[in-house]
């Protein structure tokens, strides 16, 4: 057979649709759009959105359909794009994902703006409900438990960069503040300009750089706060709240929050909007046991949680000096010892062993694999829209996982890889101990001769089937 070679051609004016070459489809998304399609979600969702378009097309062409929409926010968490361009790219580019989003060969795929004016079309009240209809699905399938949550927070880099910030005063930003602190200085005089690196030199130098969200704000994003980032790094950042089942590992509340608040603030808003979260999905599951780490720990805060009928599994931070409870209240210093009491006992510690499991693989799958890591959007409604989704596609893949055994596009190619690894890993195995057994026989056998050269009388009197081995080795 002659090789074939690369050349040069023009392209058809002109192709029909039967021409084409179609597309097999990706397993993993066919499972995903048949689960859908069992609990009949496009339907649900186009009724729940049509109070929001107009009911009367009068011109142009049908909008984006919402189940179309809200299939391309799932791809970027199972593709992990964190951009709506990339999202708009690729389900343009596959052909798998066109047969997941339900486009023909012949129509364009949606373009980024389609999904940012879908975005702000839609309320946040949407997002949450379909969160909690994909709750609703894993409810139906009896995989929710929802007894005891694992809890824990993460830091969300912000679309917004330190150097927008600007004083809440006066609006100055950062060079304009440090040039008015050398005029105030008598560095340079009142009508001076100095140049950018004399501002910098002198901002080296100057004592008193802190930055803090009373006297600093984002001229392009402010709801972003500035917090102090998990590596230590300082940015513009939000505060996302975890709630995971321990149990099944479905999340059951995502809460975005700015990136200043406390752990001790938001752990028991966190637990009841996932309370509320299984109710709206039809589980008749309660929670009655909470874990988070040493963040959460605050008596006042073990105390509410208490007193709403949770309890909780939070070990107490090294403190310099013992704790003193005279001045608390003795709701607090029962509440505290209670939960010290239930830390010290074997089953608190396996459960904080499964929370710091749990929960941070969550966080690992939607912020680092899903691309959620750092947001594209700007205000806290926006981020909370898309987290949300990202947070559902999530669920969605530990529901596939527990019915269909794979979890992500990717996994049916790691399943396949790992076999054959495993296979690869057997046979050098059996390879490295046949070769030991046959030089240990070919050891024998040479230790057998040279006796028998040495004791050839000895030798002479045993039997003839024990005389030697033969030259097989056996």
């Amino acid at each position: 057979m002659a090789m074939g070679k690369r050349k040069a051609r023009q392209e058809s004016l002109f192709i029909t649709t039967d021409q084409l070459t179609p597309s097999a489809g990706h397993p993993f998304y066919q499972k995903l759009n048949q689960l859908l399609a069992e609990s009949q979600f496009d339907r649900w969702i186009e009724d729940r959105c049509a109070s929001f378009y107009s009911q009367t097309e009068t011109r142009g062409q049908p909008s984006l359909p919402p189940g179309v929409y809200f299939r391309m926010l799932l791809v970027g968490y199972f593709e992990g794009l964190d951009s709506q361009r990339g999202i708009a790219w690729r389900c343009s580019d596959s052909l798998s994902l066109r047969a997941f989003l339900g486009i023909p060969l012949d129509a364009g795929t949606p373009d980024h703006s389609t999904l940012t004016n879908t975005r702000k079309r839609l309320p946040q009240e949407v997002f949450e409900e379909v969160f909690q209809f994909v709750l609703s699905i894993a409810a139906a399938k009896k995989l929710i438990v929802g007894k005891t949550v694992g809890v824990d927070s993460t830091t969300l880099e912000a679309n917004a960069a330190m150097k927008s910030i600007v004083r809440r005063d006066s609006g100055e930003d950062w060079k304009e503040y440090v040039i008015r602190l050398m005029r105030e200085e008598g560095v340079i005089g009142a009508d001076e300009k100095p140049s950018t690196d004399e501002v910098l030199r002198y901002d080296r130098k100057r004592k008193d750089k802190t930055v803090s969200n009373a006297e600093w704000k984002s001229a392009t994003d402010e709801d972003a706060k500035i917090t102090r980032m998990k590596d230590g790094t300082t940015h513009l950042a939000y505060k996302a709240e975890h709630v995971v089942d321990l149990a099944s590992d479905l999340v059951l509340a995502a809460e975005i929050r700015p990136g200043t608040a406390a752990d001790t603030a938001t752990l028991m808003d966190s637990v009841a909007a996932a309370q509320i979260n299984l109710k709206a999905a039809g589980s008749k599951a309660v929670i009655e046991e909470a874990a988070g780490d040493k963040g959460y720990h605050a008596a006042a805060t073990i105390e509410l949680c208490d007193f709403l009928g949770v309890r909780t599994y939070i070990p107490e931070p090294v403190l310099p000096r013992p704790a003193t409870w005279a001045d608390q209240p003795e709701e607090q210093r029962r509440a505290a010892l209670n939960n010290r009491r239930r830390m010290g006992r074997s089953k608190g510690k396996a459960m904080q062993r499964r929370r710091s499991e749990v929960v941070e693989r969550t966080f690992a799958h939607v912020c680092e694999t899903g691309g959620s890591r750092r947001s594209h959007l700007r205000g806290l409604v926006n981020v909370t829209k898309r987290y949300l989704i990202a947070v559902a596609a999530h669920n969605l893949g530990r529901i596939l996982r527990r019915l269909v055994g794979v979890g992500k596009p990717r996994a049916l190619q790691g399943a396949i890889g790992g076999f054959v690894g495993l296979a690869w890993c057997l046979a050098a195995l059996i390879r490295s101990v046949w070769a030991r057994l046959a030089n240990s026989l070919q050891r024998m056998n040479g230790r057998f001769r040279e006796n028998e050269q040495s004791h050839p009388h000895a030798i002479a009197d045993l039997p003839d089937g024990e005389k030697g081995l033969n030259s097989t080795g056996c």
